[in-house]
Parts: structure tokens; sequence; C-alpha cells
């Protein structure tokens, strides 16, 4: 029985890297189209050393970017989603969603910061507002860079919210707190990794993400004797 959420290593730079995820049978692989970020992918990769990567679940990440822009990069790069990280609204999705093609799915991230509690309805208005233009959710840190910022959330506010679509899990995921998903009510469909896991921005650990990954299946073996 498959329990354990899949796994999205974000921030990818080298090609070796890539590959050995893909050998780990590494869910989502996330490369970042944002060029203030320390992971910009076209400082190291070509759209088409990413269009020639075999994997299905290629994303681009993308800060506030002209959706033609996105558009060109996902049909050059033969990326399979599109991750939407800066402060795109609806009427964003809606024209995207039009333009993308229609087996591309995208992922809306609501950034979560420390006065999410307080802001509870504000930030269920943000989740429900593009439902049918969007695939999945993904939850991060709010931070001024975007993300990668290794900062953790304090995952227990998402209890108070009704998420009616799969979501991802980021904002500073590590060994010593992977346990406290147990915590959550609706289980996410994936995490998301990235700072936590790099010897450098880009430079992956690889041998934490797989010590990382065998947690996760560990856990999965645990809950499969007690069922």
């Amino acid at each position: 029985m498959n329990l354990h959420p899949h796994l999205k290593v974000c921030g990818l730079t080298k090609t070796e890297q890539i590959q050995e995820l893909i050998g780990m049978k590494a869910d989502f692989l996330g490369f970042i189209f944002y060029e203030k970020s320390p992971r910009y992918v076209l400082n190291h990769l070509g759209l088409q050393d990413i269009a020639n990567i075999e994997h299905s679940g290629k994303t681009g990440v993308f800060v506030n970017e002209k959706i033609d822009q996105i558009v060109e990069i996902a049909e050059k790069a033969h990326l399979n989603y599109i991750q939407l990280h800066g402060d795109e609204n609806q009427d964003f999705t809606i024209e995207l969603r039009k333009k993308l093609s229609p087996e591309i799915k995208i992922i809306k991230v609501i950034r979560i910061g420390h006065d999410a509690a307080e802001n509870r309805n504000k930030i269920q208005q943000i989740i429900n507002s593009p439902l049918s233009t969007l695939n999945y959710l993904l939850f991060d840190t709010d931070s001024k860079a975007f993300g990668g910022t290794g900062k953790q959330f304090d995952w227990i506010v998402l209890n108070a919210f009704e998420i009616p679509l799969p979501y991802f899990l980021s904002g500073g995921i590590s060994e010593e707190n992977i346990e406290n998903i147990k915590f959550l009510h609706q289980k996410p469909f994936a995490l998301d990794i990235n700072s936590k896991f790099e010897i450098e921005p880009g430079n992956k650990d690889i041998n934490r993400i797989k010590r990382f990954q065998s947690i996760l299946h560990k856990k999965e073996s645990q809950r499969d004797k007690l069922l």
C-alpha cells in the first residue's frame, strides 16, 4: 500500500545529479526559471538539455513571469508541470490554462507567513479562488525570496483550512521534522525538498536525499504492518 507522499526535489542544475534522482525514482524534478534565484537553471542547462531528460515529473518553477514566456519554455523544455510561485492571480491562471498544452498540469503556491492563523479567512479565499484552472496546491514558507529559504512554517495551521486539491508541502523539510506530518489532518500528496538537501545552491547532497527517501519508505513499511 503506497501511503508515503511523493517526493519532489527542486532547484536542480546538474545533469549527473538529475540522472541519479531518476535512478532513485524521485517523482518530480524541479527546475527554477527565476533569474534572481541562486538556482536559476538556465545558468547551467539549456532548454534542450531539459527536454532531453526522460522523466514524467519535470516541473518548471516560475515567479511572476509573463504567460507567453512560460508557455514557450514549457514547450521547448518538454515540461510536465508548471509551478507558479509568485503573486499570480486567478485571471493569470485562467489565461495560462487556455494557452498551455492541456496535458501540462499547474501547481499554485500559497505562501504561509507567521500571521496565517489571524489571516485564516483570507488564505482560505486564496485556496478556493482558482480551483478550476489548477491541479495541485503547494504550501511554502512566505519570504521575499519566493522560497528556497530552508525555513519551516507552522504546518499545524494547515489543519484550519479546507484544502480541496492534493497539495505539495514545502519549506524547510528535513529528516528532523518529517515526523510532524502525522499531525496534519489532510496529508500532503508530495514533499518538496530543496535547500536543506544541498551542499551549496543547486548542488544537491544525493546521499542525504537517499537517507530521507529511505525514512519515507520505512514509515510506509511500518504503517503496512499496522494495517
